[in-house]
């Protein structure tokens, strides 16, 4: 799958997108933050306040808990604001 990395997200890990496979363990997106924030200390950080990542499975904001079998992207992005 697809992943792509949005703002301070994308700043801390170094990357906008990459292609993964997540091991068969990993079935939701609370599960992939947690796997991806494993990886290294770019992804520790981009990760290390996981209540504030915003995910999108295909385009459409999802939860935590959000299944991520057959997802072809998944984007990761801080809160965002407005004015």
């Amino acid at each position: 799958m697809k992943v792509k990395y949005f703002a301070w997200v994308r700043e801390r890990i170094g990357k906008e997108e990459e292609t993964i496979e997540p091991p068969a363990d990993v079935r939701t997106v609370g599960d992939l933050i947690d796997w991806l924030a494993r990886r290294d200390e770019s992804y520790a950080y981009a990760f290390e306040t996981p209540l504030v990542i915003r995910a999108a499975i295909d385009h459409a904001h999802v939860r935590p808990d959000a299944t991520i079998s057959g997802a072809r992207e998944i984007a990761f992005f801080p809160p965002m604001t407005g004015g």
